[in-house]
């Protein structure tokens, strides 16, 4: 297993490498996906099409705005829990969308970066649903623990061999300071999650 870490529009972009087959730990944001595009083609000498699996951890733009684009370039199928598809629905929801892409470009501002299209379909239609503990689907590998509280339907995802764990912004790091991430939705479920974490005592994390 081979770990490619790419510098995103405003986040760290984790492409895993089995052999010529390539599953993407997050759905990036829309500005990403030349980045995650040109570095298959470019960088490890592959076609699109090894890109087999996108993972969407949660439904935020710089998780998610890249999967539906992704995968008409790529054929890859995406992945996530049930109750993604659902975040973004109804008025309340899409007020939510039209805010969480507000505050992607005001990232993008802080981080210097200029505004970039990141536009996305508010509405998840994933091709697996994935459950807490199952395998992930053509990467035996990698195991799948859900862990609530940023969002209700947040992923993280373990390397049942190194034990490294993908766990997207269940913490995040300003500063150089590891902080809870904005906002925390679910505050019970997150503490859980934490725990959670701390009980895997995983060697790394991502």
């Amino acid at each position: 297993m081979q770990l490619h870490i790419l510098q995103g529009y405003i986040q760290h972009i984790y492409l895993v490498q089995h052999d010529n087959s390539l599953l993407l730990l997050d759905g990036c944001s829309r500005a990403d996906i030349a980045t995650v595009s040109d570095y298959i083609q470019q960088q490890l000498g592959l076609p699109l099409d090894a890109l087999k699996l996108i993972i969407v951890t949660h439904m935020h733009p710089d998780h998610a705005g890249g999967a539906h684009k992704l995968r008409r370039l790529t054929g890859a199928r995406i992945a996530s829990h049930p109750k993604a598809r659902r975040w973004y629905s109804g008025l309340l929801g899409r007020t939510a969308h039209l805010i969480d892409v507000s505050l992607t470009w005001w990232v993008a501002t802080r981080l210097g970066k200029p505004k970039r299209h990141i536009w996305y379909n508010p509405l998840l239609k994933p091709d697996l649903l994935l459950l807490d503990g199952q395998q992930v689907p053509g990467f035996a590998e990698w195991q799948v623990l859900y862990t609530p509280g940023h969002t209700d339907h947040d992923l993280s995802l373990l390397h049942l061999p190194t034990r490294q764990l993908y766990i997207a912004d269940l913490i995040v790091s300003v500063k150089k300071r590891l902080v809870p991430p904005y906002p925390v939705c679910h505050p019970n479920q997150y503490k859980q999650s934490l725990q959670r974490v701390q009980d895997l005592a995983p060697s790394q994390l991502y």
